[in-house]
């Protein structure tokens, strides 16, 4: 229930402010403020199984000497091929959550941002950033895994402004700070350099804690079933199963460009056979992940 009132929360801070009103507009053309409104509860579960399905990570700015802003638009989508000017980030507009590269970045208090990054992207970001994940029908089940949140991520200063200015680039008209040099990402950060915040990584989860695959089943006291893929696809469907898309290769040279950006500790942790992960990796599997780094294609 915590988790379905925080989707809740998240798609009406998204829809219910007036950039998400004027985006309802422009999808019901002609409407007035009350069938808006009737729009806006209607659609209140838009995003839920999309973000369901993304790689969940909680950042923290505890030792960073700036901390998060918040804008009028405060549920805020980061594409890193698609910059302020870019057709998809005009007026109401905002990048499809459903591209792989986009990222949904809502900060939880002054020091605290959560993350959520499309498993597609997380895997492969070798791939097209406006491609489009798989299955991305919008109003359906799905499952959240809550061991598989990464968590102990640090933010260095210039990762904060970068994010500060990835949440003022976004906003429709209004930001807020606790301090006003805190308003002005734009003195430390270039727009210019949308595209390679953090290598162009910056709200990447770390790798090294995905797997590739993956199903889950349920089993109920009455005997019945159900089965999903991480994508949220069912077994009757054609590409349950399927993660050519995300390859094996892809994801293992993505952990060992990441292993070479960042060294041996990892930059996210997550529960993996019920306790936390180690923040450092061992020598012989940092070696391993280093063993598998190759140069990264621009896109």
């Amino acid at each position: 229930w915590a988790l379905n009132g925080l989707l809740r929360y998240m798609s009406a801070q998204k829809l219910r402010t007036p950039k998400g009103l004027d985006w309802l507009e422009s999808q019901v053309p002609g409407s007035d403020s009350n069938e808006r409104l009737r729009a806006l509860v209607q659609l209140q579960g838009l995003y839920s199984a999309i973000w369901c399905e993304c790689v969940w990570q909680i950042a923290d700015a505890r030792n960073s000497d700036t901390k998060f802003i918040v804008s009028d638009h405060p549920v805020t989508i980061y594409n890193r091929a698609c910059g302020p000017r870019n057709e998809r980030c005009r007026g109401a507009n905002d990048p499809d959550i459903r591209l792989h590269a986009s990222h949904t970045v809502f900060p939880l208090d002054l020091e605290r941002v959560l993350i959520l990054t499309n498993l597609s992207w997380a895997r492969n970001p070798y791939q097209a950033a406006t491609g489009a994940r798989p299955n991305p029908f919008l109003y359906r089940e799905t499952i959240f895994n809550f061991t598989d949140v990464q968590t102990h991520r640090l933010l260095a200063e210039r990762e904060v402004r970068e994010i500060n200015f990835i949440i003022k680039s976004r906003a429709y008209s209004f930001i807020a700070g606790a301090r006003d040099d805190w308003l002005f990402p734009e003195r430390h950060v270039s727009k210019s350099d949308w595209a390679t915040f953090g290598d162009g990584y910056l709200l990447m989860p770390d790798p090294r804690s995905l797997a590739h695959g993956g199903e889950y089943v349920l089993g109920y006291e009455d005997g019945s079933t159900q089965a999903f893929d991480v994508y949220g696809r069912r077994p009757w469907q054609q590409d349950f199963g399927d993660f050519e898309s995300d390859g094996h290769d892809a994801l293992q040279r993505f952990q060992g460009e990441f292993a070479r950006l960042n060294g041996p500790f990892r930059r996210g942790r997550s529960f993996q056979a019920m306790r936390l992960e180690d923040a450092r990796d061992s020598d012989d599997f940092h070696e391993y992940h280093l063993g598998l780094s190759q140069p990264r294609p621009r896109r």
